[in-house]
């Protein structure tokens, strides 16, 4: 299981399958598809890359531990069991999603649960 961390070090994301991203209470929220992070309906959110999460301009939402570059990591909190797995969504159609930016040593101003 792959665990996904904010830039406060709280728990927000797991991942059991390479590319289902469950909101820790085990909703399914998101997903991977080519490095491409896409809500369910269709919308593009980002990109997953060396252990992050990061928003469509290059700033990082999310890290797991091993992580490579990007922002400085804070120290992770105190990380509760997550939620049992919820079913995953039907996939909508996917949106373009923009020319891959550079990736940016910075946290983005944007929160993953507010982009799904």
């Amino acid at each position: 299981m792959i665990e996904f961390f904010d830039e406060a070090g709280n728990e927000a994301v797991f991942c059991h399958d390479g590319h289902t991203l469950y909101l820790w209470n085990g909703k399914a929220a998101a997903f991977i598809h080519d490095d491409k992070v896409y809500a369910y309906d269709g919308r593009f959110i980002g990109w997953a890359d060396r252990g992050w999460i990061s928003d469509e301009e290059g700033a990082c939402l999310l890290f797991e531990h091993d992580a490579v570059g990007g922002p400085q990591k804070p120290r992770r909190r105190t990380k509760t069991t997550p939620g049992p797995r919820g079913p995953k969504l039907a996939r909508a159609e996917l949106q373009h999603a923009p020319p891959r930016p550079k990736a940016l040593a910075v946290w983005s101003s944007r929160i993953f649960a507010d982009l799904i």
